[in-house]
């Protein structure tokens, strides 16, 4: 069966780079919602990126984001059975400190709780604070967030004595201890992305541009699986995905339109020059595809358009790509978004079979 997440509107308009979507400031009430919609209708998780400086443009995309573990907190509060993953910026805080926080949120829902781990590729993030290692940093994230996973002994033994080229802990100690086995997420497509992902992570982002073409995105997910078998770990992929569903394809169709039309040239412009300061990026990695394709339209990521039928059953091809372990689902407008897939989607989907019914 596979997985289905939410990727929380935790940031300015959430996902949609356009003018004509849905335009709204990121707050607790809006996320709590969501989070408690996606619980009802049986989803398995929910993420929560970080996101420390936006694009700009007329829609001020991301220029207003939450803290993702404070947020995850609090909705952790108020779910009982969704799991969450709040997203960490490895160069904004040393792996004992956000494996602490990481075990605290287990204490609120205890086996609930794992972590995303954000390598960094937008300098102005961390340039703004000061906090930016130089350009060096983009040929060694990964071996940066190789050592930042270390953090797995604080959480297994309480106890921590790692040293590397980055970080050191000297009888580091933890306590008290999380419930179970803590998760990680990551999101490399390059060539040592999808490395790092295999030898560390549980899952990992699969994203590319097209619409309705489920198959596309099988070959990333082949090369995801190769570097598992060669470490010897099964990471899965997590698809992310863009839903724009309704009771006719040519509804659907026409809001993509609008939304297209209204696309925030400005911000997507940002995007790619900020993306382009990363000159060692590999071919496959998501900078060099924002760079190329990022100046135009307003998602870059696999979209699922149509009717409701449609969307369910293109959702059921993609799942049964080997190697795809579950979609992590944004939507044109979230709350809106989710009750749709609730209701009309999910019980469509062999993939999903029963999960409607126990949710209800």
């Amino acid at each position: 069966m596979i997985e289905v997440g939410v990727f929380l509107p935790i940031a300015r308009n959430g996902y949609l780079i356009s003018s004509a979507s849905a335009q709204y400031s990121p707050t607790y009430d809006l996320n709590r919602n969501v989070a408690i919609a996606a619980e009802r209708y049986g989803f398995d998780f929910a993420l929560a990126m970080i996101k420390l400086r936006g694009y700009g443009g007329v829609t001020w995309h991301w220029d207003e984001c939450l803290e993702a573990f404070t947020l995850t907190s609090a909705l952790a509060a108020v779910t009982k059975r969704i799991r969450f993953f709040p997203s960490v910026a490895v160069l904004t805080m040393p792996p004992p400190f956000a494996a602490r926080m990481v075990a605290t949120i287990d204490s609120v829902a205890p086996g609930r709780c794992g972590i995303n781990i954000v390598s960094g590729w937008q300098k102005a993030e961390y340039e703004q604070m000061g906090i930016w290692p130089g350009e060096e940093h983009f040929r060694r994230r990964y071996q940066y967030c190789a050592e930042y996973t270390q953090m797995q002994e604080l959480w297994e033994t309480g106890k921590g004595n790692f040293k590397g080229q980055f970080f050191q802990m000297d009888d580091c100690r933890l306590g008290p201890l999380p419930s179970g086995k803590m998760e990680i997420v990551c999101a490399g497509q390059s060539d040592s992305g999808m490395k790092f992902a295999a030898k560390y992570g549980d899952y990992n982002f699969i994203s590319g541009s097209c619409i309705n073409e489920p198959q596309k995105v099988a070959p990333s997910v082949a090369r995801l699986v190769a570097e598992g078998k060669a470490a010897g770990r099964d990471c899965g992929a997590l698809v992310l995905s863009l839903v724009i569903a309704e009771e006719t394809a040519d509804v659907a169709f026409a809001k993509w339109e609008r939304y297209k039309a209204g696309a925030d040239l400005e911000a997507l412009a940002r995007r790619a020059s900020q993306a382009g300061a990363d000159t060692s990026a590999g071919a496959n990695s998501n900078i060099n595809r924002f760079k190329a394709e990022g100046a135009s339209l307003p998602a870059n990521m696999v979209s699922f358009i149509g009717a409701y039928a449609d969307v369910a059953a293109m959702l059921d091809t993609m799942a049964e790509i080997d190697g795809v372990r579950g979609v992590m689902l944004v939507f044109d407008d979230y709350l809106e978004g989710i009750e749709k897939f609730g209701k009309f989607i999910q019980p469509l989907m062999k993939s999903r079979a029963g999960i409607a019914t126990a949710a209800a």
